[in-house]
């Protein structure tokens, strides 16, 4: 009966918008996840820096891989908190299409007539780009064509430079501040990590040293990967 209606008296404007505003809502929910996410992974990496600046303080052999480590984790630290402040951008686009689709709608009824939103269609053209929304952005988009709000699909060939460039070399004014914030200001009292005698060099590492590093290195693999999956 439905598509009987919507065949000869168009679709139905109020069926349209609760879509509309279940897609919002479904994109909405995915972004509030990724960002519990890197949100965790933010808690976990500042964690990972204050351990790793322990152990080069705790055993002055490890002292120089320590210290590399402890850059490594805050060069992550940089890149979540990057990833995170594009995704709160995005959290606010949406919210803005939410409601300018409803005021689209509610002018619809009240005039009778529906005037096209380029301001929607500049917002769902650049949410359409994020890789967590997509496929329901694609949704949205053709919902509002039908509806007559936006004038044609959005076209994700294009990538916005400024939203999705590549991860550039994060400076290391960036990482210094970091480090100063994880470890309140003890990075500058710090003394300069010099290299350990040449005897312990040769050295072999203790078992414990050896499965602290492994444990680190596969903790930052698997931060990466997160981190990764979240932009592609």
């Amino acid at each position: 009966m439905e598509s009987l209606k919507a065949v000869f008296f168009g679709p139905d404007p109020q069926a349209q918008m609760r879509k509309c505003n279940a897609l919002i809502r479904s994109n909405t929910r995915q972004l509030d996840r990724d960002l519990t996410r890197l949100k965790t992974a933010d808690s976990q990496t500042r964690q990972h820096i204050v351990n790793a600046s322990k152990r080069a303080q705790r055993n002055p052999s490890q002292a120089t891989q320590a210290t590399r480590d402890t850059k490594t984790f805050a060069r992550e630290l940089v890149r979540i908190r990057k990833q995170t402040a594009r995704l709160h951008t995005s959290r606010a686009q949406l919210q803005s299409v939410g409601m300018q689709v409803n005021e689209a709608f509610s002018a619809r009824k009240i005039q009778g007539s529906l005037q096209k939103s380029t301001g929607i269609m500049k917002d769902v053209n650049t949410l359409v780009r994020l890789p967590q929304l997509s496929a329901t952005m694609h949704q949205l988009s053709s919902e509002l064509v039908r509806a007559g709000i936006i004038e044609e699909m959005v076209d994700d060939a294009i990538t916005d430079p400024a939203m999705f460039e590549e991860e550039e070399e994060e400076a290391d004014s960036e990482i210094d501040k970091v480090l100063q914030e994880v470890l309140q200001g003890k990075l500058s009292q710090a003394q300069p990590v010099t290299a350990p005698p040449v005897d312990k060099i040769s050295e072999p590492e203790s078992p414990q040293a050896e499965e602290e590093f492994e444990d680190q290195e596969a903790t930052l693999e698997q931060m990466r990967g997160r981190l990764e999956a979240l932009r592609s």
